[in-house]
């Protein structure tokens, strides 16, 4: 394995580090789904020590992204269909219920930040990295007034465990001149949806944005699959 997947980090929390850093790696595919890797050529990779890379790989199995093996090796955790479903299920049991409380709780002011926001995701430059960062802040945000400490840390999970498949959809989308601009008008629409003051109609909002994303996600994973069966 060559170190281009991967980046020397500098010292800070170093489990901390290795864990932002491997997670950036498999969510973006540099660590393709199902490659098989040693603890020790992580280690060496990133200029670490065998046990923070052991600690991140807990983390990282904790989120669904990597499975580890007896010994010191582990696997990144392979895209498939049942996973997907299952990720937008419980999504879609969180999402709509909070949508309902919190679009009764966001003052006026949090709704126009968001609107802005909204706006950043028409850049037409906006990387992938980009989009999926603004994109987990934007529906923290929209949730956040009525969300405690653990929907927080589940739908965190639930949000990384879906940005791999939602980045193969990206990379298809992206082919679409146009999707710039859809990508704002989806997210300003939701924003209207808030507005309205209407628990149904933003737990609807919510439910309809999701159902969206998994057919997207549906069908990248299904392209992606094809492209593997056609290279290996």
């Amino acid at each position: 394995m060559t170190n281009a997947y991967v980046r020397p980090i500098s010292s800070r929390s170093v489990v901390s580090s290795v864990t932002e850093e491997l997670r950036r790696a498999i969510l973006s595919g540099g660590l393709a789904p199902g490659q098989r890797f040693s603890l020790r050529e992580i280690a060496n990779m990133l200029a670490v020590s065998f046990i923070p890379v052991r600690e991140a790989l807990r983390t990282l199995e904790s989120e669904g992204l990597v499975v580890i093996e007896p010994g010191r090796s582990a696997f990144v955790a392979p895209l498939n269909l049942n996973d997907l479903q299952a990720i937008y299920r419980l999504r879609r049991v969180l999402e709509p219920d909070l949508a309902r409380r919190s679009c009764l709780m966001l003052t006026v002011e949090q709704l126009n930040r968001l609107d802005v926001d909204a706006v950043n995701f028409g850049y037409e430059d906006l990387g992938a990295d980009a989009v999926c960062d603004s994109h987990l802040h934007f529906h923290l945000a929209l949730l956040a007034p009525a969300a405690t400490s653990w929907d927080v840390r589940v739908l965190t999970m639930l949000w990384r465990a879906a940005e791999r498949y939602v980045r193969i959809g990206f990379g298809l989308l992206v082919r679409d001149p146009h999707e710039h601009e859809r990508r704002e008008q989806t997210h300003e629409d939701l924003i209207a949806a808030f507005r309205r003051r209407d628990p149904d109609l933003a737990a609807q909002a919510i439910y309809d944005h999701l159902a969206r994303n998994e057919e997207t996600a549906r069908m990248a994973l299904d392209e992606y699959r094809a492209d593997v069966k056609a290279t290996s």
